[in-house]
């Protein structure tokens, strides 16, 4: 049995029965000393529990979980004590049907015991302070050594058939209707819940891990949450309680979590084999949790496992007794993963990060700061696409003119438009007669996203931060009424700089490696850019150009970028004094790559 460490002391055989015990084979003897282990310890917390249940003025509440956590350690009781007597019925020898019946079976006898040393141990406690409890304890120890000699007598006699024993089945009924009325409601910090059902192979833990992974969610396997929250609540086995205070123990767990962790926007739990405690649960949370179950075909299933058949139809079989399949019926989401894994992650994104419905503010090509002719060339293109709604459902410029720097002769056109993939060579077609009017007042960039990519979160950084200036209130040329875009975020914002500017900071280095006048321009934007990426990693914001580079001199360790203005370059790019500008961008560029490289190596 196991050691003392301070609380109530380990179980003590008698040494008669341990004898006998001592001669099963080690399997048997190890199942048997495991079980008459956690049932003491069971008949130690049943002690706590029922002291607990009598503090007075306990309000009605507190009893009734005080009585549900002593009906659940009761039937732990007994199934421990079932599980003793079946090791045990191989120390009973041949008996005929004449050997008288003893009253109990050993593992009753051995339960008894088990009481009755917390009971000697809680009066030595108490000698201090209560006489009665003094008295009592010598009539206690005598009674131990009794049943003691007792034990030993019954397990001789069992062993050589001179008596019988009842049969160890005890039929005991906990909870089996339990009706739980409960307050529990979801944390305002629970914000969303996403659980994973499924038979054997259908990807649950591969789904799981990919929202943790691609979309930052805290994932958690049911069963963990159940015992965690059982074993803080006192209970011996959780899985035996009814649905509806499963469902407590499970939200009261998230809840915790979610209270200790207020940055966790998103949580996962797997795998889910019960539709009685998971339909509780979406009872007690309603839409914050969402119900996601993947369905694939056997054979399907069978291959990937890289198994025989009959080993995932076994796992099945497990399962479904459990109600695994009938989850089917309870989920929010109901999803074929029969295919490819792009369109499983697709679904995926959009169920861990819904999309919101937008509604941009419109402006035409004249309030952004465009010179006449490449605003009226602009207003012309807003006009041929929107006439393509609604395969094309939105149209805007980004970068820029947006901002409100866009400088003739030097600034770009970034265009963004979002449109159904058989619009393509509609936007195409137009991009060509926009480009042919502008001429050589500006080079054109097009992004062109298709809705259903936006939806998965299938970003690019530049395009991801193109989508939060537009939720910034950044004007646009055409938006389809209905349209829903995914939400950015700032930290979504701070991981794509992260992500962004490796290949920034590699170009950079290219283009200082072939630094001649003719890449002034390309030279001097990704010195830009890379300063911007810098300072959302440093979680500063800053737009234009001349602000960004002023304020990326703040960095710790960068040397002071001495660097013209954005106007003075631009003018030095177009009245051909491109050498002399080069001269003074390329020590700033070298001192940004020189600090960027002592900082990766620290």
């Amino acid at each position: 049995m196991t050691a003392h460490t301070g609380g109530p002391p380990p179980l003590l055989l008698s040494p008669g029965f341990a004898r006998a015990a001592a001669g099963l084979p080690q399997k048997n003897l190890r199942r048997l000393d495991d079980a008459l282990t956690r049932l003491h310890a069971v008949n130690s917390r049943l002690w706590q529990t029922e002291d607990r249940v009598r503090t007075a003025g306990l309000p009605a509440d507190r009893i009734a979980d005080f009585k549900r956590e002593i009906d659940q350690l009761n039937a732990e009781r007994n199934a421990l004590a079932e599980r003793a007597d079946e090791v045990l019925g191989a120390l009973a020898g041949t008996a005929s049907a004449e050997a008288p019946l003893h009253t109990e079976t050993l593992a009753s006898v051995l339960d008894r015991l088990s009481v009755l040393t917390l009971r000697i141990w809680h009066s030595e406690q108490a000698t201090d302070r209560d006489d009665l409890a003094k008295r009592r304890v010598p009539a206690l120890h005598r009674q131990r050594d009794d049943l003691h000699a007792a034990l030993d007598t019954l397990t001789a006699d069992v062993i050589t058939g001179a008596r019988r024993l009842p049969a160890p089945a005890r039929y005991k009924l906990y909870g089996a209707d339990e009706a739980v009325v409960s307050e529990n409601t979801p944390s305002p910090r629970l914000t969303r819940v996403i659980a994973f059902g499924g038979l054997s192979e259908c990807g649950k833990s591969t789904s799981a891990e990919f929202v943790r992974r691609v979309c930052g969610a805290q994932r958690f396997k049911i069963g963990y949450l159940l015992c965690q929250s059982a074993a803080r609540h006192g209970l011996a086995d959780p899985y035996a309680l009814s649905a509806r205070r499963q469902a407590e123990l499970l939200l009261d767990e998230l809840n915790r979590f979610a209270d200790a962790h207020v940055d966790s926007r998103l949580i996962t739990i797997e795998s889910v084999h019960d539709e009685s405690s998971i339909a509780e649960l979406k009872t007690l949370m309603g839409d914050r949790l969402q119900i996601v179950y993947l369905d694939v075909p056997f054979a399907v299933r069978v291959g990937r496992s890289g198994t025989a058949a009959h080993v995932v139809a076994a796992k099945d079989e497990i399962k479904m007794s459990r109600g695994a399949h009938q989850v089917a019926a309870l989920a929010d989401h109901l999803l074929d993963n029969s295919g490819s894994v792009i369109e499983l992650r697709a679904h995926l994104r959009r169920i861990s990060a819904p999309p919101v419905p937008v509604r941009p503010r419109t402006s035409t090509p004249y309030g952004l700061g465009l010179p006449g002719p490449v605003a009226a060339a602009t207003s012309d293109l807003a006009d041929s696409l929107r006439s393509h709604a609604p395969a094309v459902r939105l149209v805007a410029l980004t970068g820029s003119p947006g901002e409100g720097s866009w400088m003739a002769g030097w600034s770009d056109i970034d265009l963004l438009v979002v449109a159904d993939h058989t619009a393509a060579a509609a936007v195409a077609e137009a991009l060509r007669t926009y480009q042919e009017e502008v001429d050589e007042a500006a080079s054109v960039g097009l992004t062109l996203a298709t809705p259903h990519e936006l939806l998965a979160s299938r970003l690019t950084p530049r395009l991801a931060f193109a989508l939060h200036q537009l939720q910034a209130d950044r004007p646009v040329l055409y938006a389809d009424p209905h349209l829903k875009l995914p939400h950015i975020t700032s930290d979504d914002l701070a991981l794509a700089a992260v992500h962004e500017l490796p290949q920034v900071m590699l170009t950079l280095r290219r283009l200082r490696a072939d630094a001649a006048p003719d890449l002034l321009r390309q030279l001097y934007k990704h010195l830009v850019l890379a300063c911007r990426l810098l300072l959302r990693e440093h979680g500063v914001w800053e737009t234009g150009p001349d602000q960004i580079l002023a304020t990326a001199t703040h960095l710790p360790g960068l040397p002071a970028l001495t660097l013209p203005t954005l106007a003075e370059t631009a003018t030095a790019w177009r009245e051909g004094a491109r050498p002399q500008a080069l001269a003074q961008v390329l020590p700033a560029v070298d001192g940004l790559l020189a600090w960027y490289a002592a900082q990766l190596a620290a």
